[in-house]
């Protein structure tokens, strides 16, 4: 006899033999919900999830998140991208002697961190939106905490055997086939962690040479640090915490509910379909009844050891596996699958109400989401399309504000940082606009007016100016101070930089 075919007598034998209880006890004893709404203390010690291997479309599109995340984590650093000569040619870098987060073709400066800034806004409108129209799908497929928890729990499973076997093993005496196995399991998760730890220290450093420098030993000691650090945690929080890091740590469940509205869709029972739910013979008839058998198998299957049956909870990380777990004893009881599924509250009001259910993603949520993200990603790539390889910042002198030489002229100090963000060495020109009269020197050269100087490739350089204005010119100031710019020229493309600043002098 096949599995497809199990008899609905043996199905919820199974589903009690897995739970360690009497096939032939009270209902509801087959399968607990340890972290149910309704038994759930302020606190209580940690029971272990013994979650169940699912097949189904959901369990594979997990999968493939697990593989094209974990890959994306651990490949990146890896990656090269050829910027020039006498620059790191990683794809994705954070280099913090010099200052620099390199992304493929982008470089980016400290004082442009405001790109940062700005594709963090897009990530946080990209998950309002998100939520707001299929729940925390974030927290079921791409979530680290949710990724490499499935990952330490395939290897549990691949270790110690299916949800019955681990039970059973965990129940079981120690012995040297129980201690083998939980060596092994704990190796493997030790080294998925170091693995961890080692790829992250991967993006402050050129990775094949630090990779060297680790195993020679010759690494500097914040790396061993860091290494250390990411996986003691990867360890703790996918190996041992698991779904007490998203119960407990996480803030993301306590704000989700200022997300959803009526129609957002969630994972759900649909009771109106399910109930009345009870064990159910095969060859009787279904009517007078629900959907639901009562087997337990959708609480087996969920890693956050709840049962969706109780509603929409805390808990709950919509990873969809409940979904899975029950179509599959759909498809064994001969009724149709959807009995948990993606639905809205106000489709479930819908069908009560004799509707026909539908999908209304377009509402002003979303649509509001949706504006505001296009706005700033507009923004950003307005900013990136015009982004300047030349830039200068002007400080003024705060003490003294002025000096007033003794042919009667007054001089002020200027502290002007030009950077130069092309890969070449350029020469630039500065100058002064908007202040007649004004003289501008450079202390560390002799003569007056303009001044070039010389800034090399991916450079900042610091340099001091003096401008200078005669006495008659000073009287004339509104209030004894104007506004001029300063204007940074390349000599060999003609761009420019301005930065305005104020001229001061004595009071009228």
């Amino acid at each position: 006899m096949t599995d497809t075919a199990l008899p609905l007598e043996r199905l919820a034998a199974q589903a009690a033999a897995e739970a360690g209880a009497n096939p032939h006890g009270e209902e509801g004893e087959r399968y607990t919900a340890v972290n149910s709404e309704k038994n759930r203390p302020l606190y209580a010690s940690r029971v272990k999830v013994y979650p169940k291997l699912v097949h189904g479309t959901f369990r594979r599109l997990k999968w493939l998140v697990m593989a094209v995340t974990l890959t994306i984590y651990y490949v990146t650093p890896w990656l090269r991208w050829d910027r020039g000569p006498n620059l790191p040619d990683q794809a994705v870098l954070l280099d913090f002697p010099s200052r620099r987060f390199y992304f493929f073709f982008l470089e980016i400066w400290p004082q442009e961190f405001y790109y940062i800034t700005g594709l963090l806004i897009l990530a946080a409108l990209g998950l309002f939106l998100v939520t707001s129209v299929a729940g925390r799908v974030w927290c079921g497929y791409t979530c680290p905490q949710t990724v490499w928890t499935d990952l330490f729990i395939h290897v549990e499973r691949f270790f110690e055997g299916e949800r019955a076997k681990r039970i059973r093993l965990d129940k079981s005496p120690w012995s040297m086939g129980k201690l083998a196995r939980k060596t092994g399991k704990h190796f493997t998760w030790i080294l998925i962690a170091l693995a961890t730890g080692g790829a992250w220290v991967f993006y402050f450093a050129d990775a094949p040479t630090l990779a060297g420098q680790l195993f020679t030993f010759d690494a500097p000691a914040a790396a061993y640090l860091f290494i250390g650090l990411f996986a003691a945690t990867t360890y703790l929080l996918g190996g041992i915490a698991r779904e007490q890091v998203c119960i407990y740590m996480c803030p993301w469940p306590r704000i989700q509910g200022a997300m959803f509205d009526e129609e957002s869709l969630l994972v759900s029972y649909k009771d109106d379909r399910g109930e009345k739910r009870g064990p159910h013979k095969k060859g009787t008839s279904w009517e007078g009844r629900g959907d639901c058998i009562d087997c337990g198998q959708c609480v087996a299957a969920c890693p956050m050891g709840i049962d969706i049956r109780d509603g929409m909870q805390l808990e709950c990380i919509q990873c969809a596996l409940c979904i899975d777990a029950c179509d599959e004893i759909m498809d064994k009881v001969e009724r149709p699958r959807g009995l948990i599924a993606y639905d809205t509250f106000r489709n479930q009001e819908r069908r009560r109400a004799g509707e026909t259910p539908k999908l209304d993603i377009l509402r002003p949520r979303t649509i509001l989401y949706s504006a505001v993200l296009v706005f700033v990603a507009a923004i950003m790539l307005f900013a990136l399309s015009n982004r300047s390889t030349l830039d200068v910042s002007v400080l003024a002198d705060r003490n003294p504000l002025f000096v007033q030489l003794s042919d009667g002229s007054v001089r002020n100090g200027y502290q002007v940082k030009i950077v130069n963000k092309e890969h070449s060495e350029r020469i630039y020109r500065v100058s002064i606009d908007g202040l007649d009269g004004a003289i501008l020197t450079r202390p560390a050269l002799a003569g007056e007016g303009t001044d070039t100087v010389t800034v090399g490739a991916d450079k900042l350089e610091n340099l001091r100016f003096f401008v200078s204005l005669p006495g008659d010119d000073v009287k004339a100031l509104d209030g004894g101070e104007a506004g001029f710019r300063f204007v940074i020229t390349d000599l060999e493309n003609g761009k420019t930089a301005t930065r305005k600043t104020t001229f001061r002098g004595p009071g009228q």
